[in-house]
């Protein structure tokens, strides 16, 4: 292996692992305890070495989204794939929506709610973000008929948004959600 080849190798593993200790201490104590200082001590690298990987919270922040919207589209995915009809995919996406949320807060906000520097809804958005709306995409595409099947899947994504932000929130009692994501889904499909 050649030097160069090496550093960069070195280089995506120091990454990994700022992106990595990123996540978990937003988990564990919430964004705003995350900060260069926090995250160069659980990396053991110095703040110039974090700076070297990004410009600062903001730029890993972003990396995290990134990184979540993966896994989002890989849940989203796999509910969708399981699912025996077009009604049940987009049950399954709802519930595979909702349950990342509440498993997964930290991400679900780096992701939807905090200020990050990415462009959505841009073919500039990177892969991850795209097929995480991708997936969305295909749950609503059997029921679009002759409407626009962007609208109707942003208009899907911002009820799901809607219902789970608020219920996260205290605004709406999780008791409820379910009803709510069906009547939802009820009205979205027929």
């Amino acid at each position: 292996m050649s030097i160069q080849a090496r550093r960069e190798r070195e280089r995506a593993e120091r990454e990994r692992l700022i992106i990595e200790a990123a996540r978990e201490l937003a988990e564990s104590e919430g964004w705003e305890a995350v900060t260069t200082r926090r995250l160069a001590e659980r990396v053991e690298y110095s703040q110039p070495v974090l700076y070297s990987h990004f410009k600062g919270k903001d730029a890993i922040m972003a990396a995290v989204a990134v990184e979540g919207c993966a896994d989002l589209a890989a849940e989203l995915r796999a509910g969708r794939l399981k699912a025996d009809g077009p009604e049940e995919a987009l049950a399954a996406i709802a519930d595979a929506y909702s349950s990342f949320a509440e498993r997964r807060p930290a991400l679900y906000d780096a992701i939807f709610s905090q200020r990050v520097d990415l462009p959505f809804a841009t073919p500039e958005a990177p892969a991850p973000l795209q097929a995480a709306f991708g997936e969305l995409l295909e749950a609503v595409r059997p029921f679009a008929g002759d409407d626009d099947l962007g609208l109707l899947t942003e208009t899907l994504w911002s009820g799901l948004h809607g219902l789970v932000t608020l219920m996260r929130d205290g605004r709406l009692p999780p008791e409820g959600h379910c009803g709510r994501v069906a009547i939802l889904l009820d009205r979205f499909a027929h």
